[in-house]
């Protein structure tokens, strides 16, 4: 059986009066590819917030490799293992790339013992890995979008994770960058080993990166299986396009390899 790496039970989370998470369960094996989907406003975002503990949830529980990390500081918890990258891309637009990626090393499991020059030589190879060795030493400002996008996941990777949450890292990339960070991330997998939880709109790359989908909507786990069962699944068809026509054409399509 595979092992756990994490365990979300229950969780509630409120913002006033709306429900942004409805008792939201499920699990995540180490090295797999988890994908989060679901429409905007489903609480996909919110739950990597409290799985990160930027939110407290006020119901439920968080275990990360047995451990409860429920409310949790944020720094606490990358510094167990847990890395992440946002959805907007903000990286220190004076500092080098070089610089925004030693920042990960050096706030990672090893921040009590590292020292500058060795957060320096992982950077550099970090930055090797995605693609970004010849921008070193350039200001992230002047980074193009695609190039933010793998600054955005060098900073992950420099924390040497062993999960990673990835919120919609393909966004905004035309289709044959896409398909370059889809080739990336199946490398971080093959060659790293790191488990993966990915928030996605892009139905394609999801449905051929995961192993196992998890669907969201109006805060409510309402799916959970492999990429073929939710592809046909009614209920998750019905949250996204509400039109059982468009979902025959959706569902088509996905199998094809298209998609949003």
């Amino acid at each position: 059986m595979a092992e756990e790496i994490l365990r979300v039970v229950d969780v509630t989370k409120r913002f006033g009066g709306l429900i942004a998470l409805d008792h939201v369960s499920f699990n995540v094996y180490k090295g797999e590819i988890l994908g989060l989907i679901g429409p905007n406003g489903a609480g996909k975002t919110t739950m990597f917030n409290v799985i990160t503990g930027v939110y407290k949830p006020e119901e439920g529980h968080i275990y990360y490799k047995g451990r409860e990390i429920t409310g949790m500081r944020p720094h606490k918890i990358a510094r167990m293992g847990i890395s992440r990258t946002h959805q907007i891309v903000k990286p220190f637009g004076e500092l080098s790339v070089l610089e925004n990626t030693m920042i990960g090393a050096l706030f990672g499991p090893k921040h009590e013992t590292i020292t500058e020059e060795e957060a320096r030589q992982i950077a550099s190879e970090i930055l090797e890995f995605v693609g970004l060795a010849d921008k070193a030493e350039l200001p992230a400002r002047v980074l193009n979008i695609q190039e933010k996008k793998r600054l955005e996941l060098a900073k992950a990777l420099a924390q040497e994770p062993e999960l990673l949450l990835l919120d919609e890292v393909l966004a905004g990339l035309n289709p044959g960058e896409v398909q370059k960070m889809i080739d990336l991330l199946e490398r971080v997998r093959r060659e790293k080993g790191i488990t993966m939880i990915m928030i996605e709109h892009v139905m394609h790359a999801v449905m051929n990166l995961a192993d196992r989908i998890v669907v969201l909507h109006f805060g409510r786990k309402i799916a959970e299986g492999t990429p073929e069962e939710i592809a046909s699944n009614p209920e998750v068809i019905t949250a996204y396009l509400g039109d059982p026509e468009m979902a025959l054409k959706f569902v088509k399509k996905l199998r094809k390899g298209g998609g949003a």
